[in-house]
C-alpha cells in the first residue's frame, strides 16, 4: 500500500522497471510490519521469519523475480537481523488480481 492507502499497481517489465518493482516489494514489507504491529503489538514478539512466498506481477519476458523480492527480504534482514530475518524463500511471476505489483505471503514464528 501507498501512504494514501491505495495499492502499488503495475506489471514489472511493462509499467515499472525492476528497481520500481523491488521498491514495491519493500513497501509490501513495510505494510506487513505495520499490520503485524497493529494486531500483535511490538515487533520483538517475532522470533524469526520462517518462509516467504513472493509473487510478482510481471510481463512474460520479465525474469528478475528473485531480484524484486529482495526488496522484501532485505527489509526483513534489516529489521530482524540476518539470523532471524532471512528464511526459506520462493519468488514467482504471475498475473495478480487488481493489477497489484507485488503480493507476499510470509510466515513468522512468534514468541
Amino acid at each position: 500500500m501507498k501512504a494514501d492507502g491505495s495499492y502499488v499497481c503495475g506489471r514489472a517489465g511493462v509499467d515499472m522497471d525492476r528497481e520500481q518493482a523491488k521498491e514495491a516489494a519493500r513497501q509490501v514489507g513495510l505494510t506487513m510490519l505495520a499490520t503485524i504491529r497493529t494486531h500483535f503489538g511490538p515487533l520483538d514478539k517475532i522470533d524469526y521469519l520462517v518462509k516467504t512466498l513472493g509473487m510478482v506481477n510481471g510481463s512474460p519476458d520479465f525474469h528478475d523475480y528473485p531480484y524484486v523480492i529482495n526488496g522484501f527480504s532485505e527489509l526483513m534482514s534489516e529489521v530482524f537481523g540476518p539470523e532471524k530475518g532471512v528464511g526459506a524463500r520462493s519468488a514467482v511471476g504471475m498475473y495478480l488480481p487488481g493489477n497489484v505489483a507485488v503480493e507476499i505471503e510470509a510466515i513468522f514464528k512468534l514468541r
